[in-house]
């Protein structure tokens, strides 16, 4: 019996706890993020190296910390149902040729991002469908968010999807 009054007056002093309101917190964050694209890179081809590489400058419109991750994705245009359809693959992305196995992979500064095209074989003959013309487009993110494991970053579609579901922005911008 005791017990049970016990609890009765532990849950009634819980319920009966009133006061003013406590000070109101810091305002959510808006993370803004940033997306540009490149048309029309075309790579050279580094022979000490056996590789073919690029270097693209960040538009001096985007602002990019040296903490946020710039992920890059290279376009490649489906046909479906007979239309052409743009769907965007996050580098590193791998190609299995007859010679062997290319590889388009990346690295980036706060200023630049220099992309590769690296392989197993002799690149110096490689076709200029993979050299030339390419698109890519590059989506800056803070972070904390790139790093979150449930944000799906492999493929832009998801990548939207996710940025959708937080209070999160995309600006594009076309240099």
């Amino acid at each position: 019996m005791k017990k049970l009054f016990l609890g009765i007056m532990i849950a009634a002093g819980l319920m009966a706890c009133e006061g003013d309101r406590g000070p109101q917190g810091s305002p959510g964050v808006n993370i803004v993020g940033q997306t540009y694209e490149y048309e029309n890179v075309d790579f050279g081809y580094e022979p000490s190296k056996n590789l073919y590489a690029t270097i693209l400058n960040v538009p001096s419109e985007i602002k990019v910390l040296t903490s946020d991750a710039i992920l890059v994705y290279r376009l490649e245009e489906q046909l479906v149902d007979g239309n052409l359809i743009e769907t965007w693959s996050l580098i590193p992305q791998n190609f299995f040729l007859p010679q062997g196995t290319i590889q388009y992979v990346y690295n980036h500064t706060d200023v630049d991002v220099e992309l590769f095209i690296d392989g197993d074989f002799n690149l110096s003959g490689l076709d200029t469908g993979f050299t030339n013309n390419q698109i890519f487009r590059f989506v800056v993110i803070p972070s904390d968010f790139a790093r979150d494991p449930k944000i799906n970053i492999e493929t832009y579609d998801e990548l939207e999807k996710a940025v959708h579901q937080q209070d999160f922005q995309l600006k594009e911008f076309n240099p």
